[in-house]
């Protein structure tokens, strides 16, 4: 309690001008001007825009002329996140009569839904930023940003990251668009972006699970404003019947269980990302799904990542700062005590052995590639060099190293002792998982050879009874790629070619019961292989 009370007198010890002087930066410069208007939570005020970047390695200064400039609509965004003095916004960009502009700023695809996030208890400034580096590395769409300098009215607000808001686009969450007129058939089943969250922000409706009161399902995009009735039943629907399949005896059957209702390499990835970070509000809050159109997929699949401000042990209640221990289990640990629980099914996938192999698979290729300490600690250290100067100004203007702000677990005294901090939470919470993770890997999950393509990639069931799937994750795709299945003496008893779709059915058909070897191929390069048991 006593450190709470110091930061929130330190909050209110601030005062509202700038204790920076400051002119120029290497990084680039956005200019924000409301006249007169002050920014508020509840409504977006219009205000000038402007961007100063005159290129990589180029020096920005404030008096040069801007690259971009237009008007955009601003308010203060966040929830618990509004108690800090640094806040963060979200904004608009619109053409000078008023309507929502697409344009593309800082090279990110054209868009009009913009934040401006100001990292505050987090002092590192990077960790949502490493987070939506590494789910997009994964294989999926994640907020791309770019790290700048923010002055408004003339007074300077320190580091911020501008990057995308979530939301269904082209160049974001690439599903089809829904529409007030795409009520039946098809047209109905999508695309929608949902999340679990607390019942704040834009959203005024929301639905619960049945399975517990204190998890809440919001409509993200389109929000509930643009929805239809029949739109909003259709999808509360369709997660309702996920979360009673996967409630039923046989939930985890591929056919008619959870499977057929999710994209589980998602929901596995989703799971790895959270765990990693041990998101103190992991899976209860912020936890975003979408799902296109049935003739489109038509699955339920889990993402982006978001809101990992309070991760990586950066969280001091709840165990969030322990190495040890899974986040799905926050009900047992704390559940009575908040509001937003974690959904029930999460726990349930740890019980199949088929999502819990596919899951081993997948830390353990993840280990060797885009997750090794060495892979971290250069992407923390890249980022740090391209903060180096203006974190310095950051922390003048909010003095805050070296204090308790809510809620931190560790207090470092200096910048370096913030990123020393994270890395060697990366290694613990890495090495803890490495050992607990459950699941057994089959697969051969070894990379780097000449030869060898490096895709990630699952086999499953395994061992099998009628059929198995291997299956080739995106962004990597399969074309005219050849499949050979051999016995234990090296007879090749299966052969396709021309493959051209990700997601491989293999019969067992007329074969004998026992273990068998396959090896997928695409252009004389190895994609896959493996060994599978059909039983009997």
């Amino acid at each position: 309690m006593k450190k709470i009370l110091l930061g929130l007198l330190l909050y209110s010890s601030f005062r509202l001008i700038s204790q920076v002087t400051f002119t120029d930066s290497n990084l680039p410069i956005i200019v924000i001007n409301t006249g007169t208007a002050t920014i508020v939570d509840a409504y977006k005020i219009t205000a000038d825009f402007g961007v100063i970047y005159n290129g990589p390695g180029n020096r920005n200064y404030l008096t040069d002329p801007y690259n971009y400039f237009g008007k955009i609509g601003i308010e203060i965004r966040g929830s618990t996140s509004q108690q800090y003095p640094k806040k963060s916004y979200g904004l608009e960009t619109r053409d000078i009569l008023g309507n929502n502009l697409d344009t593309t700023i800082l090279g990110l695809p054209p868009e009009n839904d913009w934040i401006l996030y100001g990292a505050y208890p987090d002092k590192t400034l990077m960790r949502n930023e490493i987070t939506y580096d590494l789910f997009r590395r994964m294989g999926h769409y994640d907020a791309r940003y770019k790290f700048v300098e923010l002055v408004i009215n003339g007074q300077y607000k320190g580091v911020y990251s501008f990057m995308e808001k979530l939301k269904r686009d082209k160049n974001r969450i690439n599903i089809s668009k829904l529409t007030l007129a795409d009520t039946i058939g098809d047209q109905l089943t999508g695309g929608y972006v949902i999340k679990v969250d607390k019942p704040t922000g834009s959203s005024t409706s929301t639905w619960n699970s049945p399975y517990n009161s204190k998890v809440k399902y919001l409509y993200h995009d389109p929000e509930d404003v643009d929805l239809t009735t029949t739109q909003k039943n259709y999808i509360k629907n369709y997660v309702v019947n996920f979360e009673n399949v996967t409630n039923s005896p046989g939930y985890n059957n591929p056919v008619s269980g959870y499977p057929s209702l999710i994209d589980v390499n998602s929901f596995v990835d989703f799971m790895i990302m959270q765990e990693l970070g041990k998101t103190v509000d992991g899976y209860r809050s912020s936890s975003f799904m979408y799902k296109d159109k049935d003739s489109k997929g038509g699955l339920l699949k889990a993402g982006p990542m978001w809101d990992f401000n309070l991760s990586y042990g950066n969280a001091d209640y709840c165990a969030a700062y322990d190495t040890t221990g899974y986040q799905y289990k926050f009900n047992m640990l704390c559940g009575s005590t908040f509001t937003s629980n974690v959904p029930f099914y999460w726990e349930k996938f740890t019980q199949d052995t088929n999502f819990c192999n596919k899951l081993q698979c997948r830390w353990q290729y993840l280990r060797k590639t885009i997750l090794k300490e060495d892979s971290i600690n250069k992407r923390i250290d890249d980022l740090a060099t391209i903060l180096a100067e203006s974190q310095v100004r950051n922390f003048i203007q909010w003095p805050i190293l070296g204090v308790y702000v809510n809620w931190n677990y560790y207090i470092g005294a200096t910048y370096l002792d913030e990123l020393n901090y994270l890395k060697k939470w990366f290694r613990s919470r890495s090495s803890w998982l490495d050992t607990n993770w459950p699941g057994t890997c089959y697969l051969d999950v070894s990379i780097g050879e000449q030869n060898t393509i490096p895709v990630s990639w699952q086999a499953f069931p395994n061992p099998a009874t009628n059929y198995f799937y291997i299956k080739v994750n995106e962004p990597f795709y399969l074309s005219g790629a050849e499949l050979r299945l051999c016995d234990v003496n090296g007879k090749e008893v299966l052969k396709e070619s021309n493959i051209n779709y990700n997601e491989i059915l293999i019969l067992k058909g007329n074969l004998a019961a026992g273990m068998y070897f396959f090896n997928l191929q695409q252009n004389g390069k190895l994609v896959a292989k493996g060994k599978i048991v059909f039983t009997d």
